[in-house]
């Protein structure tokens, strides 16, 4: 199949995305549910038989200018894996990088787009064997692994290939200008415009979410003529390793140089994602993680276009509800969720020192504190669902810093303990760490406490909350916030103030959707609009600035009028 067949072959997705960015509704393109009737009865059989296939062996990339290899992941789960991959010296990664990208700027828009979507076609045809590797690298439960590092991360990359796709066929390629100069003379102009793109993307993926992430800025690079540079986390290698081997594939099936996508490994003590993206060569850094590193890249790689998200303090205010059991089984959930190791897990829980409204009457504080605790600790009572919920812990940082939390002040409501898995009994597994503070005790929850740690807050007032929260996220980062309340002028003023912060808002959830979750086509996330990152996955911002659109201007001749006989 050629290029232009990809496109032809993936044109109805296409414009599924693009009504999609349009309408804002729910759609998706690529299945969510890890089903042998959707995915094909041995999918899954298949997919951890590639995975298990890859561990303990060098991964093979025919990249050919590797110059030894690095091995730094370990899966939270307690398994061996093992994998080598291969490292590379930047210069000549970064030379080949932009000589395939000669080719691939002049490629049409539908070329590819078609590129691009054939390449998420067949990752979506890989999804259980991503699950796997996002789940050994990672720490997510398999449901979880399979689904936002499979088909919800592809939607991701479908959006920004949508987001390009609009962008650049914005501007038409031709047009004849004619402008009457004076009474006698008309200046007429043919005008073409070409695409040209920025330069090589560095993608700087991340170690909880690698592709979920990453899809959104390599496929925006892609698709607006960029090559790109994929440098995943050491601690996550493998789902990118793997993305990119089956772009390659794409490429080169479609006559394009290989490597107008490449990998750059790494480890944790020999790290090369600072001599990266400060490199003059490159000229785009998507980059997903943590604020030290992410103010780093924002300052220092002046020569390139930053697209960052990194972190922030996400916060719940708790006013008031009609079912107390429903509320704190919401939020109890969004606690408990990958052991709060998401970028949209609320760490901060703010309630009016006089308690919260119910039709019972006023719930006191320290019992709408028991609620959230007794919550919490029913739904990790059936084993089964706390293993697959709470996944493993990516990083014995993280445990460390949760153990700094249990001393660090405050009355601890919730010890934070070790859980046991049946099927992995390595794996590192911990439940949240529960800690009541005062609002005057901003050193502890002004500040991003990564994991599984949550700070119930005690305000003077739900107004009060609302202040504390909203500011908190304007002055620090923060990337969501809900609201729990009877009062309608509080949603008002809730809407307002966190509007303000640059904070996503969801108010007065129940049942089966959560503040963690984040919506491709739909939800906006990130805003930008704060410390927590400077772009937002995504929007026409996510892409413009990739491009830029150059013109030549060549005269038509004036007609010449037949002499009079």
């Amino acid at each position: 199949m050629t290029d232009s067949n990809f496109f032809a072959a993936h044109e109805d997705t296409l414009k599924g995305a693009l009504d999609a960015i349009g309408s804002r509704g729910f759609w998706s393109a690529y299945p969510e549910v890890p089903s042998g009737r959707v995915y094909g009865e041995t999918a899954r059989a298949d997919g951890q038989a590639a995975w298990k296939a890859r561990l303990g062996k060098p991964f093979e990339l025919d990249q050919g200018y590797a110059i030894g290899t690095v091995s730094d992941e370990s899966s939270p789960w307690g398994i061996e894996t093992g994998i080598e991959y291969p490292r590379c010296d930047l210069n000549q990664v970064l030379g080949a990088s932009r000589c395939a990208m000669d080719a691939w700027k002049r490629a049409s828009v539908e070329d590819r787009a078609g590129v691009c979507l054939e390449i998420l076609h067949r990752l979506n045809k890989r999804s259980f064997e991503m699950a796997f590797a996002v789940m050994h690298t990672t720490g997510q439960g398999f449901m979880m692994a399979f689904q936002a590092g499979g088909p919800h991360a592809q939607d991701r990359g479908l959006e920004a290939v949508a987001h390009a796709y609009a962008a650049m066929k914005a501007c038409p390629q031709s047009a004849t200008w004619s402008k009457r100069v004076s009474k006698t003379e008309t200046v007429t102009l043919d005008k073409t415009w070409r695409i040209v793109p920025r330069g090589i993307a560095v993608t700087i993926g991340c170690s909880t979410f690698p592709t979920w992430n990453s899809y959104p800025g390599i496929f925006a690079s892609l698709m607006t003529g960029n090559s790109v540079v994929v440098k995943p986390h050491p601690g996550a290698t493998l789902p990118l390793a793997l993305t990119v081997e089956i772009a390659r594939d794409v490429l080169a099936e479609a006559g394009f140089d290989r490597d107008v996508v490449t990998l750059v490994c790494d480890s944790h003590d020999a790290p090369v994602a600072q001599d990266l993206v400060v490199h003059d060569d490159v000229a785009i850094v998507d980059y997903t993680g943590g604020n030290a590193f992410g103010d780093w890249v924002e300052a220092n790689a002046t020569q390139a276009r930053v697209y960052s998200e990194k972190a922030g303090i996400n916060s719940v205010v708790l006013d008031g509800c009609d079912d107390v059991r429903a509320v704190t089984g919401n939020l109890a959930f969004s606690l408990c969720l990958y052991s709060g190791q998401m970028c949209t897990t609320p760490q901060n829980i703010f309630i009016p020192e006089d308690g919260i409204d119910t039709p019972d009457g006023r719930m006191s504080f320290d019992d709408a504190c028991a609620a959230i605790v007794k919550a919490v600790d029913w739904f990790l009572s059936d084993p089964a669902r706390a293993n697959e919920v709470l996944g493993a812990v990516q990083s014995p940082a993280t445990l460390e810093r949760q153990a700094s939390a249990r001393t660090a002040g405050g009355t601890v409501l919730r010890d934070g303990a070790p859980v046991a898995h049946e099927h992995f009994p390595d794996a590192r597994l911990a439940s949240p760490l529960i800690v009541q503070v005062e609002e005057a005790d901003a050193a502890l929850h002004e500040q991003e406490c990564f994991g599984p740690v949550v700070y119930i807050v005690r305000t003077a007032s739900s107004a009060r909350s609302i202040e504390l929260a909203a500011d908190g996220a304007k002055r620090k980062g923060g990337l969501t916030a809900a609201l729990w309340t009877r009062d309608d002028a509080l949603i008002d003023t809730a809407i307002d103030a966190f509007t303000h912060a640059g904070v996503a808002l969801s108010v007065n959830l129940t049942g089966q959707i959560w503040v963690n979750q984040s919506a491709a086509f739909s939800d906006y996330h990130v805003s930008g609009a704060n410390p927590a990152g400077n772009a937002t996955l995504c929007d026409a911002a996510f892409v413009a600035d990739r491009f830029r659109l150059v013109a030549t201007r060549i005269p038509v001749p004036a007609p010449v009028e037949e002499a009079a006989c």
